[in-house]
């Protein structure tokens, strides 16, 4: 992501989730051997959901977060392997729509959720960090 200058991911994110994400039994991980693939969690709500015009808002939703490919297996089509994973879990337990928050400028991961059959939704969350910093995330969701 650095060297495409889409710097959101460091020391920090999304590292300081996974704990909790594996104490709550929503990290999925895809690994060869001890090399981990891909992964992502998947979350009964966010911080964000309340900024954007979801479709029916009260229908049962889950949201997929930190969903990160290794470069070393990208244009593989592991992303899209993963949010099938994602839909079909949440198909499972019951869920009628998946939701999720990109960065506006993380264009590749935009595109893989657009080819995907996801929709942008009207509204932007702006993440503000500790420091200042602000992470301009729009909405996507796709009806199961």
């Amino acid at each position: 992501m650095n060297k495409n200058n889409i710097q959101i991911w460091d020391d920090i994110y999304p590292c300081e989730f996974f704990e909790d994400d594996i104490n709550n039994k929503r990290l999925y991980v895809i690994a060869d051997d001890e090399e981990i693939i891909s992964a992502f969690a998947l979350c009964d709500n966010n911080a964000g959901e309340a900024y954007v015009e979801w479709s029916e808002k009260s229908s049962k939703a889950m949201y997929i977060d930190r969903l990160g490919v290794n470069v070393e297996y990208s244009k593989k089509g592991i992303g899209q392997q993963m949010l099938n994973k994602a839909k079909e879990i949440t198909k499972s337990i019951g869920a009628e729509y998946l939701r999720l928050f990109v960065v506006d400028i993380n264009k590749p991961a935009i595109r893989l959720y657009q080819k995907n059959g996801f929709t942008k939704v009207d509204g932007v969350y702006d993440e503000v960090f500790d420091d200042g910093y602000v992470l301009r995330e729009i909405g996507y969701e796709i009806k199961l």
